[in-house]
């Protein structure tokens, strides 16, 4: 297989360049790509740095490496265009076609995109974030009725890592609940999310896959066993069409996609 090395080349964080970059990169099934995040690259001496990384890279591997680059300032987007790599600048891309458009400059400001701006929206990231972790696996179902969405399923299917991600992302406040062997025994859902049956979304994954999730954490276990989760999935899936709860399958879907479907079936509002 292919393989071929990604610069993530950023004054900031490098967050934006790593998501945009990615998500294009995803495209090219057939590559392998070696990730290199470079984040505050914000002085001319810390660009030519990058540039010598870049170079050497290129040296060694014999082919250009892709650099995913953010720079607000021209004069260190310049020096970095300069290396020995397949440049693309997404703030040199479109910043300047906007510039035209609305007739205005931009502000060429540094950190907006992460930034703290707006403190009540931030502050709710946060206070989401600390409901996620307080209302993660079940630990306080007297916080269901706080919730904005509870993700339902069994152990390992993703939703604890979706929850914070809703949180941190979004400022979503997501609990969630791991279905569990009284709950099938019983065929039906505790008390507490019957009541906030409304709020809930299923989550489902493949047998084979939460199998191998299983394995690496419990290996040789009931908990990993193939009997074990087929049954869970069968019993878990059972409740989801008793109680007509919205489902996704996980197998296949990363943890951003199944937050925007959460989002846009419980019509959640984002908080910047």
């Amino acid at each position: 297989m292919l393989t071929r090395t990604v610069f993530y080349i950023s004054d900031q964080t490098g967050i934006t360049a790593e998501t945009l970059g990615h998500s294009l990169l995803t495209q090219f099934e057939d590559v392998n790509f070696r990730a290199v995040t470079l984040p505050f690259i914000d002085t001319v001496d810390k660009a030519e740095e990058a540039c010598r990384r870049v170079n050497l890279t290129h040296s060694v591997e014999g082919s250009r490496p892709i650099l995913f680059c953010t720079f607000v300032q021209a004069e260190i987007r310049d020096v970095v265009k300069r290396s020995n790599g397949l440049f693309l600048d997404f703030f040199d891309a479109f910043i300047v076609p906007l510039e035209k458009e609305l007739e205005h400059k931009s502000s060429h400001t540094t950190g907006k995109a992460h930034g703290v701006a707006d403190s009540a929206n931030y502050s709710r990231r946060m206070e989401a974030v600390n409901f996620a972790v307080t209302n993660d696996d079940g630990m306080n179902m007297n916080g269901f009725s706080q919730a904005q969405a509870i993700l339902v399923g069994v152990s390992r299917c993703g939703k604890t890592p979706t929850c914070l991600y809703l949180a941190l992302q979004h400022g979503v406040f997501t609990a969630n609940y791991p279905l569990n062997e009284d709950d099938f025994e019983a065929g039906r859902l505790p008390r507490a999310l019957e009541e906030n049956k409304d709020k809930i979304f299923g989550l489902t994954i493949e047998p084979a896959r939460l199998q191998q999730i299983r394995e690496e954490r419990r290996s040789d276990s009931k908990y990993a066993s193939s009997r074990q989760v087929s049954y869970e999935l069968r019993a878990a899936e059972a409740l989801f069409r008793k109680y007509g709860i919205p489902s996704l399958n996980t197998t296949h879907t990363s943890i951003e996609e199944i937050a925007a479907k959460v989002m846009s079936h419980k019509h959640l509002k984002r908080y910047e």
